[in-house]
């Protein structure tokens, strides 16, 4: 029953309002909470953790993996925490923070995910800035070595592990990178009208361990990378979605694109090239997504297959999914899955579509 409740608020807070406020309402009016404002310096630790604050944030890790076996999959650990009312903070079950987890497992022929809703104060799900920690229930992610962890601004070395029905994972995360900022300086523009939400990476782990799949159990290795952003109004009312990609080009060039999509056409492009520890903006003029390939999922018609041209950077690559059917059926469901490139590089990443 206390999960039926707690489903039933959670969809009403998120889901998208009949009236039209952006995907998953993410466009609606935010006065009472806190703002995002230019000039902000993110600090580490800190910033790793939780911002009540704000309406809206995550953490959010992909991974490109390749098996023992000689097949490729992909890895998804998302926490979501959302805020029912605007500050000061409740302590205990008046609490106001709700929490959602999303895991997905992709291979070349199918998708598993799961998903799971919590309530803040309680202790069920939460994230500590230092030593890193980001839970709910028993999926985890999490330094695993403290002392590694303070050497690269806390995202050293982390273990990841998750279980749903017919999956999971357990893998071991390292880095010695700092974080990578997004847009100028963690300041991530997301419309014309000054939208916008704190958003900085980790672009630069190296993963390894295991996934099991219906019983079976593959050693694995690969990249992985973790986004982080907040805000309280990160869309306009009129986008109805994004199409987002990450991208490693290489073992030092990295590439993170999304397109916002406004009803009327006029879409809002924006990126980062990642070199080392330096991170530029990409001007949404430079920016070129064509759509090559669609694939009808979930009662709808998605794109999954793009061309995707930078012309500064001399980027021209086809992108194509491994699995194209990795629909998330969760309380809003989105495309998530990861995708390899051909052209004038040889990349690997993902692909993340929301509002179709």
């Amino acid at each position: 029953m206390r999960a039926s409740v707690l489903i039933l608020i959670v969809v009403l807070l998120i889901a998208p309002k009949a009236s039209g406020q952006g995907f998953a309402d993410l466009g609606a009016d935010a006065e009472e909470y806190s703002q995002v404002t230019p000039g902000q310096t993110l600090v580490f630790p800190a910033d790793h953790g939780a911002h009540p604050g704000f309406r809206i944030e995550w953490w959010y890790l992909t991974a490109n993996l390749e098996g023992t076996d000689g097949e490729t999959y992909g890895i998804q650990y998302t926490l979501f925490r959302q805020a029912g009312a605007p500050p000061p903070e409740r302590d205990g079950w008046a609490n106001q923070q709700f929490w959602l987890g999303h895991i997905a497992l992709t291979t070349a022929s199918r998708h598993f995910y799961a998903e799971r809703i919590a309530r803040g104060g309680i202790g069920h799900a939460g994230v500590r800035p230092s030593p890193f920690a980001a839970w709910i229930d028993d999926w985890q992610l999490a330094a695993s070595d403290e002392a590694a962890a303070e050497t690269a601004l806390g995202f050293g070395a982390l273990r990841l592990s998750a279980r749903g029905d017919d999956f999971a994972y357990d893998l071991g995360l390292t880095t010695e990178m700092p974080p990578i900022l997004q847009g100028e300086a963690g300041y991530s523009v997301k419309s014309d009208r000054g939208q916008a939400s704190y958003y900085y990476s980790q672009p630069y782990f190296l993963a390894e361990g295991t996934i099991e799949i219906e019983g079976r159990t593959i050693p694995v290795s690969g990249r992985a990378w973790l986004d982080r952003e907040w805000s309280s109004q990160p869309l306009a009312a009129d986008q109805s979605g994004w199409d987002w990609f990450s991208l490693h080009l290489d073992e030092t060039t990295k590439m993170m694109l999304f397109r916002l999509r406004h009803d009327d056409g006029q879409h809002y492009f924006s990126g980062n090239w990642i070199d080392g520890s330096e991170s530029t903006p990409i001007p949404g003029d430079q920016i070129e997504l064509e759509i090559l390939e669609e694939t009808d999922v979930a009662g709808r018609t998605v794109p999954t297959g793009w061309r995707v041209k930078v012309g500064a950077r001399g980027v021209d690559v086809t992108v194509a999914p491994l699995n194209p059917k990795a629909w998330n059926g969760t309380q809003i469901g989105y495309w998530e899955g990861p995708v390899r490139g051909a052209g004038s590089h040889d990349a690997i990443g993902y692909l993340e579509i929301t509002g179709y």
